[in-house]
């Protein structure tokens, strides 16, 4: 496939999937281009392999690319910096002990990556080292350029936050899954995912936030803004927590699997 100026890749790991989208900096729409389903019991070798097979049938050899991970393939928490931390490895240091209170593992087999912060919480990001492996070993077979391996809600926090409202929490709807960004205004201060029960009402919703807010010590934020594919009731609803849809543009085609959503996150950032 002959990549146009300003056109790059996107591909979206699922845990049973792939998918590939083209995108361009100007103007056109995105374009999903081909989907692979794969056994999400068959390890990072697998995958690392459908990969391989997915970008020769497509024939994007060269194109600089961006790779979005379900998060059910990462692993996020938030880190509080210790007292008088001055290094980058002090921070480090937290965020590895806290994943491993956590995780109840030690971080050696994972690639972390964090937003540092010396004075404030900050949200960190961890994927397995087998799978960023066999991400990247795919790439080079294809001679891609890897701009980027990033967790969904990172990507899509990233896209969105800074049209975040001082009184909003931010949500990421994905595969039935509402992962909430909760902050204080000015800096987000926990992420909690929660599955969804089947008919996931706009007072399901409400009080879901509200028991959240009470467990995090936040003020119950007024409204929540939301990316993917959320119910209809939620953005329809008249009730006391408003919902507001940001990327209603792409993000809410029926037709697109979870894999080739994952690969549309956070285009426009």
């Amino acid at each position: 496939m002959r990549r146009r100026f300003g056109q790059t890749l996107r591909i979206g790991v699922a845990p049973g999937a792939l998918a590939l989208a083209a995108c361009a900096r100007w103007g056109a729409a995105p374009t999903v281009l081909a989907e692979l389903a794969i056994d999400s019991a068959a390890g990072a070798g697998a995958l690392g392999a459908s990969l391989r097979q997915l970008l020769a049938d497509t024939g994007v050899r060269n194109w600089p690319a961006s790779v979005i991970v379900g998060d059910e393939l990462a692993r996020l928490w938030q880190v509080q910096p210790p007292a008088g931390a001055a290094r980058l490895s002090d921070l480090e240091g937290a965020a590895a002990l806290r994943f491993q209170a956590l995780y109840g593992e030690p971080a050696s087999g994972w690639k972390m990556a964090a937003g540092w912060d010396a004075v404030h919480p900050f949200l960190a990001a961890a994927l397995p080292l087998p799978l960023l492996t066999a991400l990247e070993e795919g790439a080079r077979a294809q001679q891609l350029t890897l701009v980027g391996i990033t967790p969904q809600f990172v990507a899509s926090y990233n896209r969105w936050r800074a049209a975040l409202k001082s009184d909003a929490w931010f949500g990421q709807v994905h595969a039935g899954v509402l992962t909430l960004g909760a902050s204080d205004g000015q800096r987000l201060q926990a992420v909690r995912a929660v599955a969804l029960p089947e008919g996931a009402s706009a007072d399901w919703l409400a009080g879901h936030v509200a028991r959240e807010a009470l467990r995090l010590n936040l003020a119950q934020p007024a409204r929540l803004q939301l990316a993917g594919p959320a119910p209809t009731a939620w953005h329809n609803s008249a009730g006391a927590l408003a919902c507001t849809l940001l990327d209603a543009a792409h993000g809410h085609d029926a037709k697109l699997s979870d894999a080739a959503r994952l690969a549309l996150t956070g285009i426009g950032a």
